[in-house]
């Protein structure tokens, strides 16, 4: 068997270089001029960023071993269903601001930079803190499970930019316009620089991700501590948010139950963190369950797979329920 190579500087930044150069294609040459993301062309995305990512997995099996391949895998699959829910979020946002359908990919592409940036950070943290402190573990855990039960019985919200405290303090530090122009975040009125309201609508998209982090940082955690799989896992279930938006923002009443099923992950991943934290991590040693891997990537994918199925029966069978 090969020995496992080990992850330096220069594996860091040779992976953040290649993801910075698929963003300026993205940006500068395939959606360079504003354009409405029709379904086909969203689904297609969708399929290149998702093999692209089980590329990535099948590169780690000879580089880094089998089992820390399906961590990454496991880790993609509860990042990625994790951010499901926030497209839905997201399409509430779009709708309340009544951003055009042609400058919502500029929103999702600059926000994409920004949650890249923060949940680094977050990734950073959480990691010297279970290191450092083991316990944290048992904290993270239990966090996840209250958080899933409070999703259960939570109702929809809906958006309330009033409430938000970052676009107050914007609000009053800057000076925001009435109208859009074009897909840009500033304007000039009466020889005034001003915010649009795009702007706003992209810092709520921020602050809905980095809301929404505080939930699934923790939960890949529960699979693997190894920075570099947690990182990348995070970043190739962000970069197939956007494509994944405009495949699911046009129906979301189909998949009504999809966030009861969102909260039992969470309360899974939560308990499993609890009972049998990651093999990297040192724990108690009077209260350690083993769960593969692999099984928690199976659980996790049927609970996803039965809430959609469960969710589109039940709008064939009553479309008036479908919001």
């Amino acid at each position: 068997m090969l020995a496992t190579a080990q992850i330096s500087i220069w594996h860091w930044a040779g992976f953040i270089a290649v993801i910075l150069i698929f963003l300026a294609l993205d940006l500068g040459v395939f959606h360079r001029k504003a354009h409405v993301i029709k379904f086909k062309e969203a689904l297609i995305w969708t399929f290149v960023w998702f093999t692209t990512a089980m590329l990535f997995a099948g590169l780690l099996v000879p580089w880094r071993g089998r089992e820390e391949s399906l961590e990454f895998v496991t880790g993609y699959i509860i990042e990625l269903s994790l951010s499901m829910d926030n497209v839905f979020v997201i399409a509430l946002i779009f709708s309340y601001f009544r951003v055009p359908l042609s400058y919502q990919h500029r929103v999702l592409f600059w926000g994409i930079i920004g949650a890249l940036v923060m949940r680094g950070v977050m990734i950073g943290v959480g990691a010297v803190l279970i290191q450092r402190f083991h316990w944290m573990i048992y904290v993270f855990g239990a966090f996840l499970v209250l958080t899933g039960i409070k999703m259960l019985f939570a109702g929809d919200e809906g958006v309330h930019p009033e409430k938000n405290p970052v676009i107050r303090l914007v609000r009053r530090l800057f000076p925001v316009s009435s109208e859009f122009n074009g897909q840009k975040f500033f304007t000039v009125l009466n020889g005034q620089k001003m915010l649009t309201p795009l702007a706003i609508v992209l810092i709520m998209v921020e602050t809905t991700d980095l809301i929404f982090a505080v939930d699934s940082i923790p939960a890949i955690f529960s699979v693997t501590t190894k920075p570099f799989i947690v990182f990348t896992s995070n970043v190739f279930a962000i970069l197939g948010l956007r494509s994944l938006y405009f495949v699911l923002a046009n129906a979301i009443g189909l998949f009504r139950y999809l966030k009861v099923g969102l909260s039992f992950v969470l309360v899974f991943v939560g308990v499993k963190m609890i009972i049998a934290p990651p093999p990297d991590v040192e724990v108690l040693s009077w209260f350690h369950f083993k769960i593969p891997t692999s099984v928690s990537l199976v659980v996790v994918a049927a609970i996803i797979l039965l809430s959609i199925v469960i969710s589109i029966v039940t709008a064939k069978r009553k479309p008036d329920s479908v919001a």
